[in-house]
């Protein structure tokens, strides 16, 4: 009887392939719909579970946690829904997308009003304001251009931590000790270097390649290879 593959073993989610729940205890997310005016930076986070800090930003009793802006501190005053005087938004600024210039660098972009921020939120990571007409605004995020509702939030700014990923990790056991915290499993053995009993693609004696289409009803564990594919072998021209 063969055993279970990897990623089966990561579906039943055994300690070994968990997340711990305290690296998840900041939820990122957005004060209400009709909160306006300034706030203020409490604190600068380190968040296990992000690859950016978080700010910890409170507005009359409402605290709320976002990715930090490169550039804040702590005690910094924001706006929050509405515009500094002379209508120049600085670093960390909580605007609409209407309310902000075209070609200002944005991220923790909401999907939708009131749904938080979901799209820029990595670390060093940014997205561009394109155009604004009557059908929405135009957002440049990784060469892909979105339209948005013009209500939608966004930060000014880039995300803090731009270059942490250029610092080398020297040893083996820091890489290792990283991805545990983000619930990773490394190292990632190839499937084709793993023995018969452990992969579909394993013990490839006499270079015999198995197919590699997995079939329609496959359950989520199975399902390695191509997935459905719309067609296999070379095109010929």
């Amino acid at each position: 009887m063969g055993k279970s593959l990897i990623q089966q073993a990561r579906g039943r989610g055994s300690l070994t392939f968990r997340v711990r729940p305290i690296a998840y205890r900041y939820r990122i997310s957005y004060p209400r719909l009709d909160s306006k005016g300034k706030g203020k930076i409490i604190s600068l986070l380190n968040s296990p579970a992000h690859s950016a800090p978080l700010a910890k930003i409170q507005i009359e009793k409402e605290i709320f946690y976002v990715p930090a802006a490169d550039g804040v501190y702590e005690g910094k005053e924001i706006m929050i829904d509405e515009k500094r005087e002379g209508d120049k938004p600085e670093n960390g600024d909580i605007l609409r997308l209407k309310e902000i210039h075209v070609g200002a660098n944005i991220f923790n972009i909401e999907v939708s009003p009131g749904s938080g921020g979901k799209f820029v939120r990595s670390s060093g990571c940014y997205g561009i304001i394109l155009n604004k007409d009557e059908n929405g605004v135009e957002v440049l995020i990784n060469r892909r251009r979105l339209r948005l509702n013009e209500n939608c939030r966004a930060i000014i700014g880039i995300v803090a931590g731009q270059g942490r990923t250029i610092k080398p990790l020297i040893k083996a056991g820091k890489r290792y000790h990283m991805m545990k915290a983000i619930g990773r499993k490394w190292h990632r053995t190839s499937a084709i270097k793993m023995n018969a009993l452990d992969h579909p693609f394993g013990g490839g004696r006499g270079k015999r390649i198995k197919s590699k289409i997995a079939k329609r009803n496959a359950p989520a564990g199975a399902k390695v290879g191509h997935i459905r594919p719309r067609r296999t072998g070379w095109k010929r021209k």
